[in-house]
């Protein structure tokens, strides 16, 4: 065991953040801390960290073991070099390293050669030293810090880039490249994807699956999540609880818990009523008053259940389009950008068109410009070449990523009322209420909000233009995991057309039905959600190596001058279409039968679990909860005894 927290709690003021909370890390755990904004997950991790000191509770930790804490935004702050700063890490190992460098200086010195002791126990010195240094990776520092700063984005960065001169987000990656070179014993990380485009995304994922050490990491990333941690553990409430799984899975268990012990509650509950009523019918009788007093004790001495809390409350909304555009929403082409008249464009050649009811998602690195584009189609920059037109009857609503459009200081009714002036206030207090907004945080100034609350406020605005087009930048940023979904299924229901910019690859799969991915010299186009889009990708690549691969294999012009060799060229080029339909049908086959495997998985997990439900009292005792789950069962089996048909059948081939 690395570490564990027991009973910790913590107050500001009055107000309890943390309550009793409890927390078991082992080696190689991979554990995601969940929970509503302002739940308590940041203070946790500083209280383990050691930043914080706790109101009550203990922690337990080895003596051995190392803890690296990397807080939310915390950027590296040093005047050095970015090469400096990482070799610093190895400080211990760079130390070594000059000490076997003087050494070997004294092992080459003739003098101490007539001294065979002094000699003998220099070598072995040497020689445990060495074996030290190669152990603890002394020869593989370089590497090392090269292959982390690549992966963090730093590739083409000179290792003499002094760390001062970075911009914030930079400053958070290298900051995060630091902390993973430490490679502590227990790593807790507060949002380390902020920041993060999604080929950093990728690679840190890869790169945190293959950690030596213990990971406990706050993330609103659900796509991160799935892909990394083994376990979630949720603060709700201000208590903790462990649920063994991914992000996808401890949403299928809280939602199964709750529906177990509401409807525990509610058999208890008629059982109540039931007895109660008997005692009031029977406790006048003379016949039946023992009985009756028989029951009103039972009663008293039930354990009577509290009514399950559920979820906390949520934010609720929902878009609508106040008139309907035209077919045709959006054309546009060749269209280019440049900070500077003369200066190189930061984009060109971009050309893509909406239709009404798409849904189409643009990505690409930081810095590409995608930002820019969108400012581009909304008015707010003008395009250095190419044109935009927009179809008949478009109203367009804009999400802004860094809210620049409202004013820090208007409270936040005034903000939403200035916008909407015509409206009454009892209705402007009704929408900020559904966005969470209630008595006297609607007096609360722009400028004092959270990231998330302004999230929240510029949502409400834009709920309210009701435009038939939303064009979004990165909406999902700030917003809890329980925010986003609330977002998700709003956009789902609605009927406009919707192009937006995400990082989140869990938004990016929900929600997209094409996605242009933004290059310097244009835009390209895939159909599908993000995992279509890897796919595709996967597919292209292989197929560029393949075609790589035949022309380095081709015969040259001297080769080709009869007819004979022709017509073995047409055979060649005809057989690599075949292997290359082949190699195509091959991988559709590899990707059902993981889909199946996937599918056989959850059908067996569900068919055990509902099997062991049947051994409950209250169950098998319950002819139609009994009937209820045996009919689930018999479905699922049927549908399992398919899957295997299909897998067997793929299998073999």
């Amino acid at each position: 065991m690395l570490l564990q927290a027991t009973d910790i709690t913590k107050l500001y003021g009055v107000t309890t953040i943390l309550g009793g909370i409890g927390l078991q890390v082992l080696e190689r755990d991979r554990i995601g801390l969940v929970g509503v904004n302002g739940a308590g997950k940041s203070t946790l991790l500083q209280i383990l960290a050691g930043e914080l000191t706790p109101d009550g509770g203990q922690i337990f930790k080895a003596k051995e073991t190392r803890v690296g804490y990397l807080a939310q935004n915390s950027g590296l702050q040093s005047d050095r070099t970015i090469w400096e700063e990482m070799l610093d890490v190895f400080s211990d190992l760079t130390e070594t390293e000059q000490e076997l460098r003087r050494m070997e200086i004294q092992i080459a010195d003739p003098g101490l050669a007539h001294d065979d002791k002094a000699y003998q126990d220099l070598l072995t010195r040497y020689a445990i030293k060495s074996d030290w240094f190669k152990d603890q990776g002394g020869y593989e520092i370089e590497t090392r810090i090269r292959s982390v700063l690549h992966g963090m984005g730093f590739g083409s960065f000179s290792p003499d880039t002094v760390i001062s001169t970075l911009s914030g987000g930079q400053k958070t990656r290298l900051a995060l490249a630091r902390i993973l070179l430490q490679a502590p014993d227990l790593l807790m990380l507060d949002e380390p994807t902020n920041h993060l485009d999604i080929q950093t995304l990728t690679w840190l994922e890869d790169y945190l699956r293959n950690y030596s050490g213990a990971l406990l990491v706050v993330s609103h990333d659900r796509y991160f999540l799935d892909r990394l941690v083994t376990a979630i553990v949720e603060i709700e409430r201000h208590q903790s609880r462990r649920y063994t799984g991914n992000y996808s899975r401890y949403i299928e268990l809280k939602a199964a818990e709750y529906e177990s012990q509401m409807k525990l509650y509610e058999k208890q509950q008629d059982e109540i009523a039931r007895m109660e009523t008997f005692i009031q019918k029977n406790i006048v009788r003379a016949s039946t008053t023992k009985r009756a007093q028989s029951r009103r004790k039972a009663l008293e001495k039930m354990d009577v259940m509290d009514r399950p809390l559920g979820d906390l409350k949520k934010a609720s909304f929902s878009f609508e389009a106040e008139i309907t555009s035209g077919k045709d929403v959006l054309q546009v082409d060749g269209l280019s950008y440049a900070f500077e008249p003369g200066s190189s464009p930061l984009f060109k050649n971009v050309s893509f068109s909406l239709r009404r009811g798409e849904t189409v998602a643009l990505i690409g690195p930081n810095g590409i410009g995608k930002s820019t584009l969108l400012k581009i189609l909304t008015g707010d920059l003008k395009p250095t070449a190419g044109s935009i037109t927009w179809g008949t009857k478009v109203k367009v609503g804009y999400y802004d990523q860094e809210q620049s459009h409202l004013n820090p200081q208007n409270t936040v009714l005034e903000e939403v009322w200035n916008a909407f002036p015509h409206m009454e206030e009892a209705r402007i207090r009704s929408v900020l209420g559904n966005f969470l907004f209630s008595g006297e945080d609607v007096l609360k100034k722009i400028s004092a909000l959270s990231g998330g609350e302004k999230a929240r406020i510029a949502l409400s605005k834009l709920m309210l233009q009701k435009a038939n087009v939303l064009i979004l930048d990165e909406p999902t940023n700030h917003l809890d995991l329980f925010s986003k979904e609330v977002l998700e299924s709003a956009l789902i229901d609605y009927d406009g057309t919707l192009l937006f910019i995400s990082h989140d690859r869990y938004f990016l799969n929900k929600m997209a039905e094409r996605i242009e991915e933004l290059h310097p010299g244009g835009a390209e186009h895939f159909l599908g959600n993000y995992d279509d889009y890897l796919a595709k990708k996967q597919e292209l690549q292989e197929l560029a190596a393949e075609q790589a691969n035949s022309e380095a294999s081709k015969p040259g012009p001297q080769d080709r001058s009869s007819d004979a060799e022709a017509s073995t060229g047409k055979t060649g080029a005809a057989n690599y279409e075949a292997d290359k339909q082949a190699k195509r049908q091959e991988r559709a086959r590899l990707r059902r039968l993981e889909q199946l495997e996937e599918t056989i998985a959850r059908l067996e997990g569900e068919i055990a679990n509902l099997e062991a439900e049947l051994m409950l009292p209250e169950i098998y005792q319950d002819y139609t909860a009994l009937q209820e789950r045996q009919s689930v069962i018999d479905s699922n089996k049927l549908e399992l005894s398919s899957a295997y048909e299909e897998w067997e059948s793929l299998a073999a081939e």
